[in-house]
């Protein structure tokens, strides 16, 4: 790496708390060395409080982009220029390029982008299809709204009635006042609807934190009439590789099972694009950082 940086040597950021325990400066780091790109990524510890001089600082020091993870994805909205479709739809930003280091700095989104190409990189199609998907956290907000600015028929959402349940509703609004597919939402209360909505539907995406420590125990679905031959089943988890709900469709019979170790990839992959214009080394990386 030393050998790489000079003092033309362009930066790129991530900013979040806590952050030390990210991957993404690996990832973007081997990317740049593996293509012998004149780029360095660095992790800073941002929070709210300092969010706003964090974001004037990318500006006055020309750094060419940064990611952003939490508790920033909302917060950083109003220091921004310009938001790409997907980012003013999701009302959340996970990655910033300051457009040819001028200052104008644009938000975009790409956990769901991410997702879509995990999903197409396995040969799933989602356009015109209907998919079932529980969480409406951050990514299940990013992952709803790109299937439905992909082409999906019809997306159902069951979430627990939480907070994230009232920000579900807003998404809801958005895709069906936006893009041509229809939303729902439904309380997972409803356990009769949600098996209903599985039973209809070509894709199921479970966008919770459920399958990872603590809740490795864990699943949405327990019922093996649950798992169709025709079902699809994603799991942006991937630590570990295997959840229960994988294992569970696996052994009964589903048509795919996928974990989100390719949604965390191209989410990345998506940024390095956006940040240096060239196509990251997926290929490399993940048998660099992921390999069994």
């Amino acid at each position: 790496m030393t050998e790489r940086l000079d003092g033309h040597t362009l930066l790129i950021s991530l900013i979040a708390t806590p952050i030390r325990h990210s991957l993404s400066p690996t990832m973007h780091n081997e990317a740049f060395a593996k293509l012998g790109l004149d780029y360095a990524y660095l992790a800073f510890e941002v929070g709210n409080e300092e969010l706003k001089d964090a974001v004037q600082g990318i500006r006055a020091l020309g750094i060419r982009g940064s990611n952003v993870s939490m508790p920033n994805k909302q917060a950083i909205i109003p220091y921004l220029d310009e938001l790409s479709p997907a980012a003013k739809l999701c009302g959340a930003v996970n990655t910033v390029v300051n457009k040819d280091g001028k200052g104008h700095l644009v938000g975009h989104i790409t956990d769901g982008t991410g997702a879509m190409r995990s999903l197409k990189e396995e040969g799933v199609e989602v356009k015109d299809q209907i998919v079932t998907m529980t969480g409406a956290g951050g990514a299940g907000t990013a992952i709803a709204i790109q299937a439905a600015l992909d082409g999906v028929k019809e997306l159902r959402i069951f979430n627990i009635e939480d907070a994230a349940f009232e920000n579900a509703k807003e998404t809801v609004k958005k895709i069906n006042e936006n893009t041509d597919c229809v939303a729902t939402l439904t309380s997972l209360k409803n356990q009769a609807a949600f098996k209903q909505s599985i039973a209809e539907s070509a894709i199921y995406i479970d966008g919770t934190g459920v399958g990872m420590k603590p809740l490795e125990k864990e699943s949405l679905i327990n019922d093996p009439e649950m798992i169709h031959e025709n079902l699809v089943v994603f799991d942006v988890v991937y630590i570990p590789k295997e959840t229960k709900l994988l294992k569970f469709a696996k052994d009964n019979g589903a048509k795919k099972v996928i974990n989100g170790l390719g949604m965390m990839l191209y989410q990345g992959a998506e940024a390095f694009k956006l940040f240096t214009g060239e196509d990251m080394p997926v290929d490399y990386i993940r048998e660099l950082l992921f390999k069994d």
